[in-house]
């Protein structure tokens, strides 16, 4: 959403904020979409009454959808206006795409695919001796593995050295004079694939510079560092951590061309190319140069899209064994099922990778909320409570008891996650219901619903969060967007609910 508001030359908090109010409603529609709809489930089934099916939540999710866009739609439009002068004093962090673009990768270079009848095959880098012979560089050698299906191919990004061996169908990463590239693929009988100076314009199956294995990082040599007035060649950078120089920024000059006879100075900033282990450990040895950034961190962020097809066949397979009851599996097998094959088809990078995914802080909070809960029926206060709530509002009948339950929900939600919320109201909900003799169904939706679409507080769902810090938002952005909007949710459930789940 942020490279879409960038391209449309507009603020991204008209977006941000949107985006994570849409991404709750839409948890609506299905059982697991949000997880207090998990806990009312298990608050039914526990008490003896009929589970709900997967697809019961869609009625309540198509109408906070609906509430949603006819309300947000103006109210971010007049209230999400921050100055771009705002927008842009933030520091930013340079992105990969930045660098590239910064250091101008794309310009002059082009891509070679190795054919089964090339001279190339079996042959190895130092065999063709580029730099010399053709006045080019070799950047990277990307591989695809596997089946020759795209669906479950692996591709495999190498660093090229003097003894890499090429195989058919190696795509080569030449930078260069564009006839030199030509001279080198009609010599060697490889498949040119660019015949334009910026790669960028590739389309199709041919894959543009991407960063799955190999990543781009600055470094910045201090003062003292041992590799001023030494030249590029013999900083030993390539043999001692695999990194190789593509590029120098000196003040406001950027050279990129013939960097081997360039001596370093002290205070020139680097763009260097490698594997992000060994960018991670070059950013450990801060006695000669500091990295700059968080190459890490942007390391995460870069998408396997050649696992797009196989990772959405894995979501589609796990719905699909959720939601058909004639499958006999339960939900949480077939969620740790596609969650491993995820990772042994390599649709996660690596296990540390899939460990940083999970939220442990949600996990720490439900597992200490359970017990809450627990206490709370065992000790008698949720029947205290829920009694409390039917002298107190149930002599005007069960209307006025769904929409205290709901506006309870919604509060308390506004100082607790909507997590432990739902962990906390859903068994005083089912007591007070059972206790005016209607049916818990209603007020079990209500406190999902409360607790999902609370909007008047950054902290009560993870999208709100997510986006705060993005969004450059305020705690009065969300009281003036997601007030409004979660008081007429409420009064639109209150509504709504009786008429999907009779009394």
């Amino acid at each position: 959403v942020v490279s879409i508001a960038a391209g449309a030359n507009m603020n991204a908090s008209r977006l941000l904020m949107p985006l994570a109010f849409a991404s709750s409603m839409g948890g609506m529609m299905t059982l697991i979409g949000t997880t207090p709809n998990l806990v009312i489930q298990n608050t039914l089934t526990k008490g003896g009454y009929a589970p709900l099916g997967f697809f019961s939540f869609t009625p309540v999710g198509i109408v906070c959808v609906t509430v949603g866009l006819l309300v947000l739609i103006p109210l971010s439009k007049w209230l999400l206006s921050k100055s771009e002068a705002q927008s842009k004093s933030r520091p930013r962090v340079k992105s990969l795409k930045n660098l590239s673009d910064e250091y101008r990768l794309f310009q002059n270079l082009y891509r070679a695919r190795v054919r089964r009848a090339s001279k190339a095959v079996g042959s190895t880098v130092a065999h063709w001796n580029l730099r010399q012979a053709y006045g080019l560089n070799i950047m990277e050698v990307r591989r695809i593995d596997g089946p020759h299906a795209r669906f479950f191919a692996s591709v495999t990004q190498k660093l090229p050295t003097p003894d890499t061996v090429l195989r058919e169908g190696d795509i080569l990463y030449l930078r260069g004079p564009f006839e030199n590239a030509q001279a080198f693929a009609a010599e060697a009988g490889l498949e040119l694939l660019d015949t334009h100076a910026m790669e960028e314009a590739a389309s199709g199956d041919d894959r543009p510079l991407e960063f799955y294995d190999i990543g781009i990082a600055e470094m910045l040599i201090v003062s003292s560092s041992k590799l001023v007035n030494q030249t590029v060649g013999l900083s030993a950078l390539r043999t001692d951590y695999g990194i190789n120089v593509l590029g120098i920024r000196r003040k406001k000059e950027y050279l990129l061309n013939d960097l081997r006879d360039e001596k370093i100075h002290a205070n020139d900033v680097l763009l260097v190319q490698g594997k992000w282990a060994d960018i991670d450990r070059l950013s450990q040895d801060e006695d000669d140069w500091v990295v700059l950034g968080q190459p890490l961190e942007e390391a995460s962020k870069v998408t396997l899209e050649y696992k797009a097809p196989l990772a959405a066949l894995l979501m589609v397979g796990m719905v699909a064994a959720m939601a058909i009851d004639a499958i006999p599996v339960a939900p949480v097998t077939a969620v740790l099922v596609a969650a491993i094959l995820a990772i042994m088809t390599g649709c996660v990078r690596n296990m540390q990778t899939a460990y940083k995914m999970i939220n442990w802080e949600s996990i720490v909070l439900i597992g200490g909320m359970l017990p809450m809960s627990l206490a709370l029926e065992k000790s008698g206060a949720s029947d205290m409570l829920s009694q409390s709530l039917v002298s107190g509002v149930g002599a005007y009948g069960p209307m006025a008891l769904l929409a205290v339950v709901y506006f309870t929900t919604s509060l308390m939600t506004m100082f607790l996650s909507n997590t432990a919320t739902a962990v906390l109201m859903a068994p005083i909900a089912m007591a007070a219901a059972i206790g005016i003799d209607a049916s818990p169904y209603p007020f079990l939706f209500a406190v999902t619903v409360g607790a999902s679409m609370c909007f008047s507080s950054p902290f009560s769902t993870p999208p709100n969060a997510l986006v705060m810090a993005a969004g450059q938002y305020s705690f009065m952005d969300y009281v003036k967007v997601g007030a409004p909007l979660q008081i007429i949710m409420g009064l639109v459930m209150i509504v709504a609910l009786p008429l999907l789940f009779p009394f």
